[in-house]
């Protein structure tokens, strides 16, 4: 075996071993492309963890720069880091932690005139934002794209996730469940507040959900929505159901 593969066997040894993943799915993990939205609480342990899984190809998008109050629950920043581009820290980290993933980086704010041109060229995208406007572009135009779409949101001790294929065409979206955008307000950390945990655990979660698609699992969390709090440990999951007349109907 060449010193590449033997390196490359032993990176991924313990995801390798896992009766649902062996290497053809390790290989899967390694041809796959993720977008992501969004580099705070959520986008951090997602991209983190995707890097370790060893997707092939992960883009970030976010125009922010790292500040102190983000260091309780953005678990890839340090105080060094403090004033920095958030994409750039991002890029060089995730390099140092495996540099046989590709890094795009997206130094600006995802909007209607560029998402067209950048989620085209990913297979999942990873909706990580902290604003209700961002979630509902993505879901559309993830729809109008036939991508699969993991979305996560988190505020105080509670969290969100949400998982959608479009490419099934009896997919439901984001707007048949909340059918109305709510405020902004709910996901404003500033004002609501946020454990670090819980970032991390939804994170996570959606993560866990991006591998669980790519490797083909029948148990990915599909027209429902996972709801837990941290505080209080519960955990359910609420299915629901395509509207008439939503955009995933047009």
């Amino acid at each position: 075996m060449s010193q590449v593969g033997k390196n490359y066997i032993d990176r991924y040894s313990r995801q390798i071993v896992l009766k649902n993943i062996g290497i053809l799915g390790q290989k899967k993990i390694s041809l796959s492309k993720v977008f992501i939205v969004g580099a705070g609480g959520l986008g951090c342990p997602v991209a983190d963890l995707l890097c370790r899984a060893g997707v092939g190809e992960i883009g970030i998008i976010d125009y922010d720069k790292v500040s102190l109050s983000n260091l309780n629950r953005q678990t890839l920043f340090n105080t060094n880091d403090i004033n920095k581009y958030k994409v750039d820290v991002l890029k060089q980290k995730l390099k140092n932690t495996n540099p046989l993933v590709k890094i795009n980086i997206y130094k600006k704010k995802i909007d209607k005139k560029n998402v067209d041109k950048i989620i085209s060229k990913y297979h999942i995208i990873v909706d990580a934002s902290d604003n209700f406007d961002t979630k509902f572009l993505l879901n559309n135009k993830s729809f109008e794209f036939k991508k699969k779409l993991v979305v996560g949101a988190i505020s105080k001790y509670d969290g969100h996730i949400f998982v959608f294929n479009f490419k099934n065409k009896k997919s439901a979206c984001l707007n048949c469940f909340y059918q109305e955008k709510p405020s902004d307000d709910i996901l404003n950390c500033d004002q609501e507040g946020i454990l670090g945990s819980t970032a991390s655990i939804v994170g996570s979660f959606q993560a866990n959900e991006v591998i669980k698609i790519i490797i083909g699992s029948k148990n990915v969390l599909e027209n429902s929505i996972l709801i837990l709090n941290t505080l209080s440990l519960k955990l359910r999951i609420v299915k629901f159901k395509k509207i008439k007349n939503c955009v995933c109907e047009l």
